[in-house]
């Protein structure tokens, strides 16, 4: 019996074409792809400026860097999403300030964010966690009269619709994923999206060692002097390569059939499970839709432990997963959290995710149900 992983990538051999004409154009390195891959993804979030680097978790320190965030600033963030949100913040010497998530989305909401806001209160780091889009607006007139700015993490949101705009669409600064766990992906990389065209340079500069000059324009100046870089800031290596942004390109043009098949195949879930194990599934708001990269089940109070679920399921042949972990229970950040998380806790401790790619049968849908009704 073969077994059902938690996620396929979408990747074919247009995706294998597009990497081969990269390497064989003899610029592997970020260039002329990367530029088209900014492009087309800003035009795809509808957002005026799209900066690529390696991975949301670096697209996430550039927005940071950018927002002008730095020690002695604390920045809400939800702990339920993966460590990067949080250790991005104290890459910039700032402090994460750990908040609580709606039970049904898994998101922050302007009542689990406004009791921790201080006069130090500099940012919030919005996450669509699961790809389940944040209510932005509301959070952001919660901030915005503080003078806070808020920070969309859409690591996972990809293709997700809020308000019938794009997941990115309206923030200042919003962070995107392409790690395989994720609908579109380039294997690792990531994107920053922003409204500021002086903002957008100053991160190209920044994901660049903070040169003034691209190697990549450095490299295509024909005739004349040498053009001569100068470093004004202390910058990173944040680049992401042509042989991704290829990739990307072929895969962005998959994106509204793979947010179709994700959104077909949940609706699938939700029919199989019945009306009682259907309600216990991470739940779309009302002012948006997910691109379901991740559906998470909360297990009945009567279920057995999370544990002997999963390896039950596993050894029916369906790999399922623990639900999104909470930064705050990880060495790291252990005793960081300043009050009470108990949505957190939960969600953590007693959430799975099922398996959902593209190329998921019927056949296997069934037996992905069959599997967990067994082992509850």
């Amino acid at each position: 019996m073969s077994t059902i992983p938690v996620m396929i990538p979408w990747l074919g051999e247009e995706e294998a074409r597009a990497a081969a004409e990269a390497v064989r154009s003899g610029w592997v390195a970020q260039g002329p792809r990367v530029a088209e891959f900014e492009r087309a993804f800003a035009a795809a979030v509808g957002v005026p400026h799209a900066v690529a680097v390696s991975s949301c978790t670096t697209a996430l320190h550039l927005a940071l860097v950018g927002a002008g965030l730095g020690p002695g600033d604390e920045v809400v963030v939800p702990s339920l999403s993966f460590i990067a949100t949080a250790n991005a913040v104290t890459y910039v010497g700032a402090t994460p300030v750990f908040a609580d998530v709606d039970p049904a989305t898994g998101n922050l909401t302007p009542e689990t964010v406004a009791p921790l806001l201080t006069g130090r209160t500099r940012a919030v780091i919005a996450v669509d966690q699961g790809g389940v889009p944040v209510d932005l607006d509301a959070i952001e007139e919660l901030a915005r009269p503080r003078g806070i700015a808020v920070i969309e993490d859409a690591a996972c949101a990809a293709g997700s619709v809020r308000r019938g705009r794009p997941a990115g669409a309206d923030a200042d600064l919003a962070a995107f994923s392409f790690h395989p766990r994720k609908l579109l992906t380039t294997g690792e990389g990531g994107m920053v999206t922003c409204q500021d065209g002086e903002l957008a340079a100053r991160l190209r500069r920044l994901r660049e060692h903070g040169m003034s000059v691209s190697a990549a324009d450095r490299h295509a100046g024909t005739g004349g002097a040498a053009v001569l870089e100068t470093y004004d800031e202390i910058g990173f290596n944040h680049r992401m390569t042509d042989v991704q942004a290829a990739i990307g390109l072929v895969q962005l043009g998959k994106l509204p059939a793979m947010v179709a098949r994700r959104r077909e195949l949940a609706a699938g879930y939700r029919e199989l499970l019945g009306a009682e194990l259907a309600g216990r599934l991470v739940a779309e708001p009302t002012y948006g839709t997910s691109n379901f990269q991740s559906l998470w089940l909360l297990l009945p109070d009567e279920a057995p432990d999370r544990g002997q679920v999963l390896a039950a399921m596993a050894a029916e042949g369906v790999s399922a997963r623990r639900g999104i972990m909470a930064a705050h229970l990880e060495a790291p950040y252990k005793g960081a959290a300043r009050a009470p998380l108990p949505v957190t806790e939960l969600l953590t401790s007693r959430t799975l995710i099922l398996p959902l790619f593209h190329s998921l049968t019927a056949e296997q849908q069934e037996r992905v149900v069959a599997a967990l009704k067994g082992a509850l």
